[in-house]
């Protein structure tokens, strides 16, 4: 089970940066999107390169003990960064460039402050799980595992504020991914207390090494996971609502497709049904069917039938809305049975009441799972009787 949780934890934040890839694909050079892609791919690596199996690989085959170490605190390092240009860029501005090219260049200074540290120091046993500590005295090493923590430090408690802030000024998906992104900052902030304590704890003699090799890669899987989380929650958040939408729209127009099924049959009107698509495909697929089939029976609406039902409900209810989709309803239900008996028609149809728009098509399907009512008919004026002497 070594390493077994980092890689699944890697593979479903880069499988989240194969979702976006498309679009940084599309837009280069939007660089909102550079650093949502960023911060995919960073944390997975930050999994990646931490798992002991992976440490243990990179360094057998370079040759150099604990290589593994500064390239995975550059990784994590680099990740702080772009969490935090994302926060940047998310939330934009006049001075959004600059503000974002500060911290790449700040981090980037880093970045190259570890690697000088490690060039310099030496730490010829290999330590897998506990190099912090292990190597907390050691100079230079030491310098190294303290600019990162410091460093990683202060970019998710930035992050952490400037997310927290903002969500006081916005709402829907945008709050929710903004604070689930600062509780996953929080979490980081708390991979690099628990390193930093049992560094310090090192320094004072004390073997607090559990904190570095325990608690903290809990809490920097947890952070990582929560702000990817947040990271996309702004961006499927939408879509997942447009396809609640669609569903319970494609749902409530059930009953009127099912009205005019026989014309649909009959008649061929009715696309393929298509198969794995989205509800809003789906939406798409039976308004399409319910117009076929309504575009084929307007020829045969009964429009007195149509006044009539409309006036009826409308004086028992006031509500002009329903008037005309309970109107509708019996309209369409009376053309449906006098199409199965009636022979096809080559003639082309030729609009008797004015088709309903694709909102009133909610309204009439669900005119349609109540009983309609009997419209009362209208009786033709006849002669004025005469009196009689």
């Amino acid at each position: 089970m070594s390493g077994l949780i980092n890689y699944v934890s890697c593979g479903v934040l880069w499988l989240g940066l194969l979702v976006k890839a498309p679009d940084l694909l599309r837009h280069r050079r939007d660089p909102y999107l550079r650093a949502i892609c960023a911060v995919l791919g960073l944390a997975g690596s930050c999994f990646l390169l931490g798992a002991p199996p992976t440490v243990g690989a990179i360094n057998r085959l370079s040759g150099v003990p604990n290589l593994a170490a500064p390239l995975t605190y550059a990784s994590i390092t680099a990740y702080s960064a772009a969490s935090q240009v994302l926060i940047v860029y998310w939330r934009g501005g006049e001075r959004v460039h600059r503000v974002a090219r500060r911290w790449i260049v700040a981090y980037t200074l880093v970045l190259i402050g570890i690697a000088v540290t490690f060039a310099l120091g030496e730490a010829p046993v290999e330590r897998r799980t506990d190099l912090d500590t292990y190597y907390a005295t050691t100079p230079f090493i030491a310098e190294m595992i303290v600019l990162y923590l410091v460093g990683h430090l202060a970019a998710v408690s930035v992050t952490t504020v400037s997310a927290v802030r903002w969500a006081r000024e916005v709402d829907g998906w945008l709050r929710a991914g903004l604070l689930v992104l600062g509780l996953g900052s929080l979490c980081g902030a708390g991979y690099s207390v628990t390193k930093l304590v049992a560094v310090v704890a090192r320094w004072c003699g004390w073997d607090w090494s559990a904190l570095g090799t325990n608690v903290s890669p809990v809490a920097a899987g947890l952070g990582a996971l929560l702000t990817s989380v947040g990271v996309l929650v702004p961006l499927t958040g939408p879509r997942l609502t447009e396809w609640r939408r669609a569903w319970r729209a494609y749902t409530r127009l059930e009953p009127l497709e099912r009205v005019l099924d026989g014309v649909l049959t009959r008649r061929r009107l009715r696309l393929p049904r298509p198969r794995w698509a989205s509800p809003v495909t789906r939406l798409m697929w039976r308004q399409t069917s319910i117009h076929n089939a309504l575009g084929h029976l307007d020829a045969s609406f009964d429009r007195s039938l149509y006044e009539r039902t409309c006036e009826a409900v409308l004086e028992a209810t006031g509500d002009r809305e329903r008037a005309e989709a309970v109107a509708w309803a019996a309209v369409i239900t009376a053309a449906v049975r006098d199409d199965a008996t009636a022979p096809p028609s080559g003639a082309p149809a030729r609009l008797a009441v004015r088709l309903p728009d694709p909102s009133a098509l909610l309204r009439i399907a669900d005119a349609l799972t109540e009983p309609l009512p009997v419209p009362p008919r209208r009786v033709p004026a006849g002669p004025t009787p005469t009196g009689t002497a």
